[in-house]
């Protein structure tokens, strides 16, 4: 069994069979390792599985020192666990994630939702709109049996990379391993996690098409471009080892480990190496799968197929990938005003 490097009472620890419990000074956390043995029964993803249990140890932390019981909790006592979060410098979606965490622990060791107190603010019931959905308007909203105690996010627009950023980290790959895991999320859309997990079967040359296995368990199927099969076709003969059996189609070219699977960590080491150049300090992997998002919506693909190829199980998800850059609008209003400041010249 690995531990994590904690110096706090409750700590996340992942046993050999790749399982995430809770533990306190050594002992397991009965109640929490439940609840998170329950989420991989329900066939969550291990990754899945993992914040929620760092979720839990922020929890018991917070319930340890301020001498509160998890079935004594109200929405009142959410408020106060709010509170030292903020103060604590997380992240309002960190935040909203843990809250989300504690409801369904709540629920799941009582059969019950949080009970409501007072000194809760509500969110007000019609916030978003007459009844409908304000993204497409044709779908009608539910209305919520019970409201939960959230914080705010603020909207964070998120800058696609330039032609000019794209090309210099492109130069600056000298394998075509390298450049093939770029192309397929600049040109694919995949996530780290997804490249990684590509066995040499999921990339089919003749039908030009790929299998993802995504998350939640979801596959799905997305083009292939010439390109990125040239690149493809140039690793597997000439940079892959030719008796590596392994069947992940990304795997280590050097050192002891040559021939085994590409981990997570090698992955980041490709991107943040290069990072350190100030052009190219946003330029992370996740940075280019939005840019394919941006770029598809600025060629004209349609919502649900750009919803498809990503991978989105929500809607939601997929137009937050398509917001316009800085460029877009600057580009877009430029446009506009060569055409209205031609309406009101002078003649």
């Amino acid at each position: 069994m690995t531990r994590c490097r904690d110096t706090e009472p409750f700590q996340v620890t992942q046993s050999v069979g790749g399982r995430y419990r809770l533990i306190e000074n050594g002992a397991a956390v009965l109640e929490a390792n439940e609840f998170l043995e329950a989420l991989e029964l329900r066939g969550l993803s291990r990754l899945t599985v993992r914040a929620y249990a760092y979720d839990l140890a922020s929890l018991y932390r917070w319930l340890t020192k301020t001498e509160r019981k998890l079935e004594e909790l109200s929405a009142a006592d959410l408020v106060d666990f709010i509170a030292v979060q903020r103060q604590a410098g997380a992240e309002p979606r960190s935040i909203n994630r843990r809250l989300s965490t504690t409801r369904l622990l709540y629920r799941f060791r009582k059969n019950q939702e949080l009970c409501s107190a007072r000194g809760v603010s509500w969110p007000a019931p019609h916030y978003k709109g007459p009844g409908r959905d304000h993204y497409l308007g044709i779908h009608r909203l539910r209305r919520r049996a019970a409201r939960a105690v959230r914080v705010k996010q603020p909207h964070k627009l998120v800058e696609p990379l330039s032609p000019e950023q794209v090309r210099s980290f492109l130069r600056s790959l000298e394998r075509y391993r390298d450049l093939g895991i770029v192309h397929l999320m600049l040109l694919c859309g995949l996530r780290s996690k997804e490249v990684l997990e590509l066995e040499l079967a999921d990339v089919v040359f003749a039908d030009g098409r790929v299998r993802v296995r995504g998350k939640g368990e979801r596959e799905r199927m997305v083009p292939l471009p010439d390109p990125l099969a040239t690149i493809l076709r140039q690793y597997l003969g000439l940079e892959r080892p030719r008796r590596c059996s392994e069947p992940r189609l990304f795997v280590v070219l050097q050192g002891r480990r040559r021939g085994e699977p590409m981990t997570a960590a090698g992955l980041r080491s490709l991107f943040r190496h290069r990072r350190r150049r100030a052009a190219l300090a946003i330029a992370n992997a996740h940075r280019f799968r939005h840019t394919f998002g941006a770029d598809m919506a600025r060629a004209g693909v349609r919502l649900p197929v750009l919803q498809r190829l990503m991978g989105h199980a929500d809607l939601r998800t997929t137009l937050g990938y398509i917001e316009l850059s800085l460029a877009d609008v600057t580009e877009q209003y430029e446009r506009a005003m060569k055409t209205v400041s031609e309406r009101y010249r002078k003649r």
